[in-house]
C-alpha cells in the first residue's frame, strides 16, 4: 500500500470513528473554544476601536489637521499660513473653578471656548437643541455655555441657573449629549464645559503664563490625500521651526487613546495565550485519554500490519477535525464580541467604533488554536505509535513514562516555539511579551517540579494507622497519579489571580489609605505673577502653623531635540515615549527641590549665569538614554532653548508633591511670562476645615484652579476599579481553563479509579473509606498548589509593586485565604463529583475485563 493510498484509507477510518460523536473530546472543545474566542474576540474588539477611529478620524480630530500650541496663541504669520491651508477653527482649552452666585460652593471644570466655526466635522447635540448664538450668545451682559450633566448634580443645579466663572457670570443653556471631537481632546478629570471664545475673554481667565491650550484645527480641500497632509505638516514645522506646535493629522487622530487600546489588547491577548497553553494540558489529557479508549483498535491495526504513521495520520486526522470543532466555536463567540463591546463601552468610550467582521483577528486565533492544539497532541500521539501491539493488549493503557520518538518530540518543540514567536511577532510590545512567556515557561516548569516535589514527600511519608490517609498518600505518588495534571492545571490559573489580586489590592491600600496621608491637601494651579504674594498670605493666615505650603513657578514645554537629533526621529521604548510626547510642566529652582535626591552630577551655583543647565529625573533619563553633559532643546512660548544636563534625581512621584521632570537654573527663563503652582498639605484637617479654605481661594482669587487632591485620588481609584475589574475578567478566563483542564485531567483518571475502587471493596473497603481517601488526596492536592500559588503569585506582585510602580508591599491575608478556599473548593469539588458516581460501579463487569 503506497503512502497516498495509506493516507485515503486513514482518512476514510477517521471519518468512520468520527461518527460515534464526540464523547471524551468536550473538555478538549471547551479548552481550544474558550482560548480561541479570548484572542479572536480581544483583537477584534481592538481592530474594531482602531478602525473606528480611522474612519471617523475627520471626527475625533475636528479637521483634517490639528495644531497645538501652549500658553500662546498663532502669530500672525503663523495664522496666515494655517488659513493658506483650507478653513480654520480656534479653541482654547484650560481648567477653573465654576462657582455658584451666592460663592457659597465650587466645582474644578474642563473649560473649552470655541469660535463661530466649531466643529468643522461632525455635530455638537445639546439638550435643548440650540444653534451657537442661542447657547453660547451674549444676553444682557451674560454669556451662555454648556455643560455635562455631572457639574449640575454637583452642584445642584439645572439649565437655566447660573454660575461665575474667573470674574463673569454664565447662564448654563443646555447640557452637552455628544461633543464630536471630545476624544482627541485627552482624558478629562472634570465636567467638560463648552463655551464660546468671547465669552473666555470676558471671564479674566486668561493672562500672561497662564495655563491655556489653544487648538487650530483646519479642513483642508476635500482631495486632499494622507501624503498631502503630511507634507503641509512638514511645510509647517519647515517654515516655523520654533513655532513648538504639536502637530496631528486625521490618520492620527488619538494616538494615547489608539497606544492605550494597544497596550490593553497586547495584555489581554496574552491572557488569552495563557488560557489556550493551559488548555492545551487539557488536550494533551485528552488525547492521551482517547487514545487510552482506543488501545484495543489501535493495537488491531498493528495487528494487521498497519504501520506506525498509519495509526498517527488517523487520530491526527480526528483530532485537528475536532480541534476545527472548537475554533469554529471560539471564533462564533469572537465574531460576536465587536457588537457587544460596543453597546458595553458605549457610555465609557464614546468611539464611532466598526462594527464589522475583522478577518485577520479571527485568522490570528486561529492560527494560535491549531498550533497550540498540534504542539501539545504530537507527544501523546508519538507514545501511540510505538507501543507495541502486545503490550496495548496486556497493559491497563498508555503509559506515561514511554518516551516518543525523536521526531515528534522535536515537532513539539518547534510547535511551541512557533507559538512563542506569533505571540512575540504580534505584540504591540515585544519586550512584554517575552518578559510574559518567559515566565508562564518558567512557571510550567516550576509546576512540574512542585507535583514531582509533592510525589517525592509522600513517597517518604512515614506510615499512618489511618486507612484512609494511608490510602490517599499513596494514591498521589503512585504511577498514573493525578498530582501533575491537577497541580499543573490550577497552578497557573490560581497563580495568575493570586498576583492580580495583590497587585490591586496594594495599589488599592495605596491610593486610599497611605497616599491621602502622605499627599498634600490641595493643588494651586495657574497662580499668576501678580496675585502670588496676596495668595501666600491668604493661605498662611487660613492654614495656621500645621499647614504647609510649597510654590514653584512653572511653565510648560515640549522637548524637540535630544543631543541635536529630532525626537520624531528617534525610536524609544514605550516606558519612555510619554516623556517626549506632547507638552511636559518645567520650572526653574535655585535649590534641589523637595522630595528629590541628587544621585548623579552637581547642582549649579545660586547666581549661576551661563549656558542653561538642566536636571533630570534619573529613571526617565535612564529609560531615554541620557546622560551628564547630554543637551535637549525645549520649545517654550515658541523659543527654542538648549540646555545641558548638569545633575540626575532621584524623584519621589508617589508623594504627589510638586516634581517635575526637568527643573532648569533660573538663568533659563529669565523674563518669561510664567504663573504659579502651588500645594498645600494640612494635617488632620477634615472636609469642614479643607471646604472653608477652597471657598476662600476661590472667592478671592477665582482665576486660581484649585484640585482637591482627594478628589483626584476617588477618581483615579474609580478607574483603577474599572480596569481592575477588565483585568479579572481576562484572568478568570485563564481561571476557567484551568478548572476545564482540571475536570478533563479528573474525568481522564476515572477509568483506573475504577478498577481501584473494585479492587479495594472487594477486599472488604467501605464507601465512606474511600470516598474519604479520594477526599483527603484531592484536599492535600488543592492545598499543596494554593500554597505554590500564593508563593509564586506573590512574588511576583512584590516585584511589579515595589519595583515597577514603586510603592511600599503589604502582606494581605485575606487574598491568601481566598486562594486557599478557591483551590480547595476546585480540587475537592471535581473529585468528588466524578468520584461518587464511579463507587457506585458493580464489580462484575469490572472484573471481568481486568
Amino acid at each position: 500500500m503506497g503512502r497516498a493510498e495509506g493516507f485515503l484509507l486513514a482518512t476514510r477510518f477517521a471519518a468512520r470513528e468520527l461518527r460515534g460523536g464526540l464523547t471524551g473530546f468536550y473538555v478538549f472543545l471547551a479548552c481550544i473554544a474558550l482560548g480561541t474566542a479570548a484572542i479572536g474576540a480581544v483583537n477584534a474588539v481592538s481592530q474594531s476601536i482602531t478602525e473606528g477611529i480611522n474612519q471617523e478620524g475627520q471626527v475625533i480630530l475636528g479637521g483634517d489637521l490639528r495644531f497645538e500650541l501652549v500658553h500662546r496663541t498663532a502669530s500672525a504669520g503663523e495664522r496666515a499660513f494655517l488659513d493658506s491651508l483650507g478653513d480654520v477653527a480656534v479653541s482654547a482649552d484650560m481648567r477653573s473653578m465654576a462657582r455658584l452666585e451666592d460663592q457659597s460652593d465650587q466645582s474644578l471644570v474642563e473649560l473649552k471656548a470655541v469660535d463661530g466655526s466649531y466643529p468643522l466635522y461632525g455635530e455638537l447635540v445639546t439638550k435643548p437643541a440650540l444653534d451657537r448664538s442661542a447657547l453660547f450668545g451674549e444676553r444682557e451682559g451674560v454669556y451662555g455655555l454648556a455643560t455635562q450633566q455631572i457639574l449640575l448634580d454637583r452642584l445642584n443645579l439645572k439649565v437655566g441657573d447660573r454660575v461665575r466663572l474667573g470674574n463673569a457670570t454664565y447662564e448654563i443653556r443646555a447640557t452637552i449629549e455628544r461633543e464630536p471631537d471630545a476624544v482627541s481632546d485627552g482624558f478629562a478629570f472634570a465636567p467638560k464645559t463648552l463655551l464660546s471664545m468671547e465669552g473666555l475673554r470676558a471671564s479674566g481667565l486668561v493672562q500672561p503664563g497662564s495655563l491655556v491650550e489653544y487648538v487650530y484645527k483646519v479642513r483642508a480641500p476635500a482631495n486632499t490625500t494622507p501624503e498631502g497632509l503630511r507634507a503641509m505638516a512638514e511645510r509647517a514645522n519647515a517654515e516655523f521651526p520654533t513655532a513648538g506646535w504639536s502637530i496631528r493629522n486625521r490618520g492620527n487622530a488619538a494616538p494615547a487613546l489608539s497606544a492605550n487600546i494597544e497596550r490593553f489588547a497586547q495584555f489581554l491577548t496574552l491572557v488569552g495565550l495563557t488560557a489556550l497553553v493551559t488548555g492545551g494540558v487539557g488536550v494533551a489529557n485528552a488525547v492521551r485519554a482517547f487514545l487510552d479508549s482506543k488501545r484495543n483498535v489501535i493495537a488491531t491495526f498493528k495487528c494487521l500490519g498497519a504501520p506506525g504513521w498509519f495509526v498517527t495520520a488517523v487520530y491526527l486526522m480526528q483530532i485537528l477535525a475536532i480541534a476545527l470543532v472548537g475554533i469554529a466555536i471560539g471564533l462564533v463567540l469572537a465574531s460576536i464580541t465587536p457588537w457587544i463591546a460596543v453597546w458595553a463601552l458605549s457610555d465609557i468610550i464614546p468611539l464611532p467604533a466598526d462594527r464589522g467582521f475583522y478577518p485577520a483577528a479571527l485568522g490570528l486565533a486561529t492560527i494560535f488554536a491549531l498550533v497550540t492544539t498540534l504542539a501539545f497532541a504530537m507527544l501523546p500521539l508519538g507514545r501511540a505509535r510505538d507501543i507495541p501491539a502486545t503490550a496495548l493488549f496486556r497493559e491497563d493503557g498508555l503509559q506515561t513514562d514511554t518516551r516518543p520518538r525523536i521526531t515528534y518530540l522535536l515537532v513539539s518543540i518547534v510547535l511551541i516555539g512557533l507559538l512563542a514567536w506569533l505571540a512575540v511577532a504580534t505584540s504591540f510590545d515585544r519586550k512584554i511579551a517575552i518578559i510574559f512567556l518567559a515566565g508562564v515557561a518558567f512557571s510550567f516548569a516550576v509546576l512540574r517540579a512542585v507535583s514531582f516535589g509533592v510525589q517525592m514527600i509522600a513517597r517518604r511519608a512515614p506510615r499512618v494507622r489511618s486507612t484512609s490517609l494511608r490510602l490517599a498518600i499513596g494514591n498521589i505518588h503512585r504511577p498514573g497519579a493525578l498530582t501533575p495534571s491537577v497541580v499543573l492545571s490550577l497552578g497557573l490559573g490560581l497563580t495568575l489571580l493570586v498576583s492580580i489580586a495583590l497587585i490591586d489590592g496594594n495599589l488599592r491600600r495605596q491610593i486610599e489609605g497611605n497616599l491621602p496621608e502622605r499627599a498634600p491637601n490641595f493643588f494651586f494651579v495657574d497662580i499668576q505673577n501678580g496675585v502670588i504674594d496676596g495668595f501666600t498670605r491668604l493661605i498662611t493666615s487660613n492654614a495656621g502653623e500645621n499647614g504647609a505650603l510649597n510654590r514653584v513657578p512653572m511653565l510648560r514645554g515640549r522637548i524637540v531635540e535630544v543631543n541635536g537629533q529630532d525626537v520624531s526621529q528617534i525610536e524609544l521604548p514605550p516606558e519612555a515615549a510619554w516623556v517626549l510626547r506632547g507638552d511636559r510642566g518645567i520650572t526653574y529652582a535655585t535649590e534641589v527641590p523637595e522630595n528629590s535626591t541628587l544621585v548623579e552630577g552637581a547642582w549649579w551655583p545660586e547666581d549661576y549665569a551661563g549656558d542653561p543647565l538642566v536636571s533630570f529625573s534619573a529613571e526617565e533619563a535612564r529609560e531615554l538614554g541620557l546622560a551628564i553633559g547630554d543637551t535637549i532643546t525645549i520649545n517654550v512660548l515658541g523659543r527654542n532653548i538648549t540646555a545641558r544636563i548638569a545633575s540626575l534625581r532621584q524623584v519621589q512621584w508617589e508623594s504627589l508633591a510638586i516634581n517635575f521632570v526637568m527643573v532648569f537654573s533660573p538663568n533659563t527663563f529669565a523674563g518669561a511670562p510664567h504663573a504659579w503652582l502651588a500645594t498645600l498639605t494640612l494635617p488632620g484637617a477634615d472636609a469642614t476645615e479643607e471646604a472653608g479654605i477652597l471657598r476662600e481661594v476661590t472667592q478671592a482669587f477665582p482665576a486660581v484652579t484649585t484640585v482637591r487632591v482627594k478628589d483626584a485620588i476617588e477618581l483615579v481609584n474609580r478607574l483603577i476599579g474599572q480596569l481592575a475589574t477588565a483585568i479579572r475578567a481576562a484572568a478568570a478566563v485563564a481561571l476557567v481553563a484551568s478548572v476545564l483542564v482540571l475536570g478533563g485531567a479528573l474525568a481522564a483518571g476515572n477509568r483506573a479509579r475504577v478498577h481501584d475502587a473494585v479492587v479495594l471493596k472487594m477486599l472488604g473497603a467501605t464507601r465512606n473509606m474511600l470516598m474519604g481517601a479520594f477526599s483527603l488526596e484531592y484536599l492535600m492536592l488543592g492545598a499543596a498548589t494554593a500554597l505554590f500559588a500564593l508563593l509564586a503569585g506573590g512574588a511576583a506582585a512584590w516585584f511589579v509593586v515595589t519595583q515597577v510602580m514603586n510603592l511600599p508591599w503589604q502582606v494581605l491575608p485575606g487574598v491568601a485565604a481566598g486562594t486557599l478556599v478557591t483551590a480547595l473548593v476546585l480540587t475537592v469539588g471535581f473529585g468528588l463529583a466524578g468520584t461518587w458516581r464511579i463507587l457506585g460501579q458493580k464489580a462484575a463487569p469490572v472484573l471481568r475485563n481486568l
